[in-house]
Formats: C-alpha cells, structure tokens, sequence
C-alpha cells in the first residue's frame, strides 16, 4: 500500500483561541514529543465522498503549496519563510479519491478524501476561490471536511497554516499576540494562488471569499475590513472578567506580551498595527464559523463591512459563546446571517472527524456532546457554506 507522508515537526497542538484550555491528556502527549503526519493512504475509494455528491459532478483534487511573499512580511517569529497552504479543486471525473489521515503514527482526524496532485477538468470554465483560516495554534488540513466538500461543489478551496500561529510555531509571541497579521496571510495565498501556474487559469478572479473557525473566523471578518481595537477589547474585558478570563497555561504567555509590551521598541511598534485595515477588496463574501473576539473589533469598522457575511455557531460553545462573539458580530454588521446550531452543539465540532484514538487522546476536541452528530454538521455547514458563497458571488 502506497503511503505519502507530510511531516509537520512539532505536536498538533489545536486551540480555537487565547481562552480555550488544552486539556492534561493532551498536554503530556505534546510533552512527549510525537511528530504529526499528514499520512495520505493509496487505497481507492469503492463509494463516494462522506457528502452526497451528484453524478457526473467533479472529484476533489488536493494539492499542497508554499508561497513565499515579497517584499516585507511580518513572519511573527516563524521558523521558516514560507506559507504552506492545502489546497481542494475540482479533478476530472476518473481522478482516483483516497482517504486522507491526519496522525502521528496511527490515525487521529479523517481528513476527508481527496486525489493528490489530480488534474483539473479539462474545460474553460473558472472557478471560485475561498481561502480559509484555522483556529488558535491549529492547522489547514483541520478543515479539510469543508475544502474537499467545496471542491466537489465546484470550488477551489485553500487553506494556510497561519506562521507563528500553528502546529509548527505554535508558541511564538508574536503569532500569540499579533493576530490580525493573519488576514495578510490570506492576501498572499490569494496572491500566490492566481499567480500558480495550475491554479491561476483555474480560479474566477471576480469570485473571491474567505471563511475561517473561530481564530479564524476573526481573520475572516478581518479581512473584510474589520478593525481591531485592543483599547475597545481592554474595556470589554474590565466589565465582563469572566469571559475573557484565560486558562492558566495562557496566562505565561500573556505575561510576556505586557513585558515585550513595555520593553521591545520593535514588539511595541507591531502593535500599533493592530488598528490598521487589513482589508482585501478582491474578497466578496465571508464565512465564519464560531469566530473570536468578537468584542475586540471597533464598531464602526463592522459598520462598514458591506459585503454579504455569514455565521453559524453551536448553541453550546463554551469556548466562543455565541451570545459574546458571534451575536455581536451578527449586530454589528449590516446585513450579517447567524445560524446558531441547536441540540448542544460545542465549538470543535468544526474540526475534522476523528478516529477512536482521537477520541481516547484528545477528548476536548473530538468527543462531541450526546446526540451531537459531527458528520450530519458537517453536511449541513458545507451546504450553507456552499449555498451562501454561490448566492453572494454571483
């Protein structure tokens, strides 16, 4: 059996964002060291996707990508110099899908199906591209369940691992603190994708979206021009503790953003960018699923925000309620949809599905509450998902 195996060097460390807690289990296994595997297993698929896919429409095709952009880029204490990002697309019809397994050494997330390295349809048509962006400290390939189901759905769909801000650079500071240097990263996969020798004759330039999960969630309202106000967040916080209150293993890290705050001239300079735009006018829709901070956005810049966005959230979101975060953003922007997901619906529920191992070693993320049906979310997401993008680019 025929295996391709992506390594990425540190633990698969996921946090949706700055106040959800990584549980002891988790912790130890990340104190052991285990490299992660995106382990792509040649066994072909006998039935078809885990969503229901229409005769004759296209395969997924996967494809992995490293862009490096010019000029000046904030790297956020990034070990390397370039951006990884999976990318989904629509394969020819005989492209052969296999399963794709995200594992250290046995496998913990099914990372949906998909051919490696298929070749697009043979046609003239473009297609639409939604960029996506993963949560605190996780990884692209954790909403494969969505970019696989987009690409049967006749979209190109890319997801990056945010520098400073995922499995490999998990702890930086910078990738801590400066989160709105995300939506930069989207910009450059935006870029490094219409200039692919592949990709850029595939893409319709003038159909351009983004979603992301919680953290990433906030890129994606970010880069629909939503501005973060860290002195509007501090107010926040002084009058509702109890929602920002951070889990103890976060509380170190915060202490040396206040101390690089007062001491590092260069740190203190980054963030006076928090307010800045990080607008991109070629994206023209937005969705979000469980995102953060929502209080941390000044409300004139959501005010402004006029493209179509839409959010979907669970009714028992512990780590990203939706009365906090996704209801304020719904307030806020002129025209936003929020779905809340009832019958006790959690925040991980919008990570890949898991294995039983997954589920033995990573309870937080990969056991879902009684009845909570994470496969039957999926769907439904991918077809609001879907739905909304094909409505909103037009």
């Amino acid at each position: 059996m025929e295996r391709v195996r992506i390594e990425i060097r540190r633990p698969f460390i996921l946090r949706a964002s700055v106040i959800s807690a990584v549980k002891s289990r988790f912790a130890r296994a990340s104190r052991r060291g285990r490299s992660l595997l995106v382990v792509v297993t040649a066994a072909l698929l006998a039935s078809t996707t885990a969503g229901v896919r229409a005769e004759g429409s296209p395969k997924a095709g996967m494809a992995i990508r490293s862009f490096s952009p010019a000029g000046e880029f904030n790297w956020r204490g990034s070990r390397g110099r370039a951006l990884t990002v999976a990318v989904w697309y629509p394969a020819q019809s005989d492209a052969q899908e296999i399963e794709i397994s995200v594992s250290p050494k046995r496998p913990l997330w099914h990372a949906d199906r998909a051919a490696p390295d298929a070749a697009p349809p043979v046609n003239l048509h473009r297609y639409p591209l939604i960029v996506m962006s993963h949560g605190f400290g996780g990884a692209g390939i954790q909403l494969a369940w969505l970019g696989a189901a987009l690409a049967r759905r006749g979209f190109v769909a890319a997801a990056v691992n945010h520098p400073g801000n995922s499995v490999d650079d998990v702890s930086t500071l910078e990738g801590f603190a400066l989160r709105w240097e995300r939506a930069r990263d989207l910009k450059a996969v935006i870029d490094g994708l219409l200039g692919d020798s592949t990709f850029g004759e595939l893409i319709d330039r003038g159909r351009i979206g983004a979603a992301g999960f919680s953290l990433g969630g906030y890129t994606a309202i970010t880069i629909a021009g939503g501005r973060t106000d860290l002195d509007e967040f501090d107010h926040y916080c002084s009058g509702h503790i109890k929602a920002c209150l951070p889990p103890p293993d976060v509380v170190p890290m915060l202490k040396q953003v206040a101390v690089a705050a007062r001491t590092d001239s260069q740190f203190r300079s980054e963030l006076r960018h928090a307010g800045d735009s990080y607008r991109d006018e070629r994206v023209r829709a937005i969705f979000a699923m469980a995102p953060a901070f929502g209080h941390s956005f000044a409300r004139s810049s959501l005010a402004s925000i006029s493209i179509p966005v839409r959010i979907v959230v669970g009714d028992r979101d512990d780590v990203t309620p939706a009365d906090v975060h996704a209801a304020y953003f719904a307030n806020e922007i002129k025209g936003a949809r929020l779905d809340v997901l009832g019958g006790g619906v959690g925040h991980f529920v919008f990570l890949d599905l898991p294995t039983s191992r997954a589920k033995l070693e990573l309870p937080l993320y990969a056991i879902d509450p009684p009845g909570v049906d994470r496969a039957a979310i999926h769907d439904r997401v991918i077809e609001m998902a879907a739905s909304f993008f094909d409505d909103a680019m037009k």
